[in-house]
């Protein structure tokens, strides 16, 4: 790949007629779900570039997607519901494949298996975590939830679900304004609650349940404006903010208020091993701040690998950078108004055969580029080759979606792209 030539998507996919505002990849990377403001969603098939199932999720805009199981989506609208779909492979032929652009009425609905009333006035996200610690998410059949609260500015409400019960209130930073994003949780067997506010403020919380009390470990204003999105990095050691000012951040998830340098950024297995640390003031100091001279980036996504993360940025450009060092390393350009979302597949070294780059410069070189030799080399071991040998057209289709460094970016516009590098 000749580092002069810019990047080219690999589709762009058209169907929305309305602004795309959330994106994820579900199933092993076999559908990629958006969802635009006028509430529609869309699941396209990766393996040959279609809708394959569309339905109308909201009323309004819909501000958040995320997927519980393999058969089970949730869905946050501004239109105060939360709602979880039954939603399986077996339940797409019965779906309309028609995109939104043409204007099917009546269009059949998977199943609701359950409608949470929650705040949507400020536009922030629902955030989903486990029940129990040892589990994911989609290995639970209970499951909490965060939402900004409808009544108390700064505050946050935890449900149970299946329930719908509210079993928390918080109120993490009073005067900070409204929440603009949310995670929750678990880390060394407690749930942590991130809140990012409308004055540039962020805090990392952990429940200590037994006392009845949320312990604040972290709280710094990085920005100037408000936060428009953070994600968590995978090893949950840090996070990273995006606002609507040109400052991305990155800040530490202590443990009890413990200096950040007591927390690997990398390895997944030191998760579960709270270091030993006695409690003290909350940490007030990020890792890192930079000015990347591009105000308002939005939809922050972190890659499951954890070596780089994206925004959509308003000026229509979607920028790729190193989550170590925070350098941009690309910048993907096509469309031409603003985007909103962004979303990555999950990555499987193990069977990835994309063209990656290995971003060596971007978290380790001095440049933030990576090496000559290292653009677009493609790996792709002789024993997967010969394994795809003997697949058919499909099976090499699917293949390649579930494999690919997939980068999905849904714009103004009502378009998606669809790139594949790194």
């Amino acid at each position: 790949m000749d580092p002069s030539i810019p990047p080219q998507p690999k589709a762009i996919l058209r169907g929305h007629k309305a602004q795309v505002h959330a994106a994820v990849f579900i199933r092993n990377n076999e559908r990629l779900v958006t969802a635009d403001a006028d509430g529609y969603l869309i699941v396209w098939d990766l393996s040959i570039m279609r809708p394959k199932a569309v339905w109308r999720a909201h009323q309004k805009t819909v501000l958040g997607i995320k997927e519980w199981s393999p058969e089970r989506l949730v869905t946050h609208g501004r239109d105060h519901e939360l709602i979880i779909w039954k939603f399986s492979e077996e339940d797409e032929p019965k779906l309309s494949k028609a995109p939104p652009l043409d204007n099917v009425p009546d269009r059949p609905k998977p199943w609701i298996q359950h409608v949470l009333a929650v705040n949507s006035m400020n536009f922030c996200s629902f955030a989903m975590a486990s029940c129990k610690a040892d589990q994911s998410i989609s290995e639970s059949d209970e499951v909490l939830v965060a939402a900004a609260n409808p009544v108390i500015l700064e505050g946050v409400d935890i449900y149970h679900l299946p329930s719908q019960r509210r079993i928390h209130t918080l109120k993490p930073l009073p005067g900070a304004g409204m929440p603009m994003a949310l995670s929750i949780f678990h880390l060394y067997g407690s749930l942590h609650l991130i809140t990012a506010y409308e004055n540039g403020a962020a805090v990392v919380q952990r429940a200590n349940l037994d006392a009845g009390e949320w312990i604040t470990l972290y709280k710094h204003q990085a920005h100037s404006q408000p936060i428009l999105s953070f994600d968590v990095s995978p090893c949950f050691s840090y996070f990273i903010t995006s606002s609507a000012d040109a400052i991305i951040a990155k800040h530490p998830i202590p443990q009890d208020g413990a200096p950040s340098s007591s927390f690997p950024e990398d390895t997944e297995k030191d998760k579960g091993k709270a270091p030993e640390q006695k409690a003290h003031e909350p940490v007030t100091a990020p890792l890192k701040s930079v000015n990347t001279k591009h105000s308002g980036q939005q939809g922050l996504k972190i890659r499951s690998d954890g070596t780089i993360f994206a925004t959509a940025g308003w000026d229509s450009k979607v920028r790729v950078y190193s989550a170590k060092s925070l350098k941009e390393v690309a910048v993907l350009k096509w469309h031409q108004s603003g985007c909103y979302a962004v979303a990555f597949a999950t990555i499987n070294p193990a069977t990835s055969s994309s063209s990656a780059l290995q971003i060596t410069s971007g978290p380790g070189n001095e440049n933030g580029k990576a090496s000559e030799s290292q653009r677009g080399q493609q790996v792709v071991s002789v024993s997967q080759s010969r394994s795809l040998a003997g697949f058919n057209i499909r099976d090499r289709r699917i293949n390649q979606a579930r494999t690919a460094h997939w980068i999905a970016a849904g714009s103004k516009d009502g378009k998606v792209s669809l790139w594949d590098i790194y």
